[in-house]
């Protein structure tokens, strides 16, 4: 099965445990994998026969920037579940969403989830 990458998505939301991160909000990255048959599209170099990821890439910093979840694990699901419910050419996805300025003392590290799922898991 063939794959895309989306590296480097950039959000500004409001997910967090805390109380000040669900009102000063962080930033989020988000890597993103898509498994997908692109076949078609290296035949026709046509746009409608793959996937067009600018659309992908907005629904992700959209989920972001309008999500408030205590929980970094709701958050991911949520984006995994949405790529797979509204694109059908897309059979697995695999999400990384990382805190690279997580609020806890004397680290300097970032957090990150991974998930990856497939549209049997709906």
């Amino acid at each position: 099965m063939d794959c895309i990458y989306l590296t480097g998505i950039r959000g500004y939301g409001y997910t967090g445990y805390l109380p000040e991160e669900q009102v000063l909000g962080q930033w989020f990255e988000v890597d993103v994998r898509l498994w997908l048959d692109i076949s078609a599209a290296a035949k026709t170099d046509a746009i409608e026969d793959t996937l067009d990821y600018r659309s992908v890439i907005s629904l992700v910093q959209h989920l972001v920037k309008t999500s408030k979840f205590a929980l970094v694990e709701k958050l991911v699901t949520v984006i995994a579940d949405s790529i797979l419910q509204q694109y059908d050419r897309i059979t697995q996805v695999q999400v990384t969403l990382s805190k690279p300025s997580a609020p806890i003392p004397d680290f300097s590290g970032k957090i990150s989830i991974e998930l990856t799922k497939s549209k049997s898991d709906l």
